[in-house]
C-alpha cells in the first residue's frame, strides 16, 4: 500500500490491477468473438433474415493528377449505401487507367484464379472483366473516356495481374511546333 499524504487516501495497488484485469479479459473476450466471426475464406451465413457474404475486401489509393487536385479510387466489395454499406460478391479489383497517346494500357490485381477463367470483352468505350476461381469472384467495367477499337483488344495475365491493351478509334496527330520569332 501506497501512503500519498494526508490529502489523498490510499491506493490499493492490487485491488486496482484486479479490476483493470478483469477489464482486460472482457476486452480480449469481445475481440475473440469478433474474429471468430471474421473469416478470411468466403462463405455464405444467415445472419437473422439476412444473407452475409464473406470475407470482406476495401481498399484506395490517392493520387495527385496533372491539374494537382487529389483523387481518391475505392476498390474492394464494399461499397457506401443509403443506410448502411452494400456488400457485393465480386470483388472489384484493384484498376490503373493508362493514357498512351495511341492506346490504353489497363493493370487490374486479380490474384488467385487461372487464365482460362477470365472474360475480358471489350465495346467501344468500355472494357467488362469477370474471373472467378479459389473461392473468388471479381467483375469491373472500365469506361474509358475515347472510343476504341474493341477488335484490337489484348490481354495477358502473369502473376495475379491482368493487362489490357486496346488501341483508340481515332489516333491522335502528334502536334507540329512552330517557330517563334524572339524579339
Amino acid at each position: 500500500m501506497y501512503n500519498f499524504g494526508d490529502r489523498m487516501s490510499e491506493f490499493d495497488f492490487e485491488d486496482w490491477f484486479r479490476r483493470t484485469r478483469k477489464l482486460f479479459e472482457e476486452i480480449d473476450k469481445v475481440f475473440e468473438e469478433m474474429f471468430r466471426e471474421a473469416t478470411f475464406f468466403p462463405e455464405e451465413r444467415k445472419i437473422g433474415k439476412r444473407r452475409v457474404i464473406g470475407p470482406y475486401y476495401y481498399g484506395f489509393s490517392v493520387t495527385i493528377g496533372p491539374d494537382g487536385i487529389p483523387r481518391v479510387r475505392e476498390w474492394g466489395n464494399i461499397r457506401p449505401g443509403p443506410i448502411r454499406p452494400v456488400v457485393s460478391e465480386a470483388i472489384e479489383p484493384f484498376t490503373d487507367v493508362f493514357d498512351e497517346g495511341d492506346y490504353y494500357r489497363i493493370i487490374m490485381d486479380i490474384p488467385g484464379v487461372e487464365k482460362e477463367n477470365i472474360n475480358v470483352e471489350a465495346a467501344e468505350n468500355a472494357i467488362m472483366v469477370r474471373a472467378e476461381g479459389g473461392g473468388r469472384k471479381y467483375y469491373k467495367e472500365v469506361k474509358l473516356e475515347e472510343k476504341i477499337k474493341p477488335e484490337t483488344a489484348k490481354a495477358q495475365y502473369k502473376n495475379g495481374v491482368l493487362t489490357v491493351t486496346v488501341e483508340k478509334a481515332e489516333k491522335r496527330e502528334r502536334e507540329k511546333g512552330f517557330r517563334v520569332k524572339v524579339e
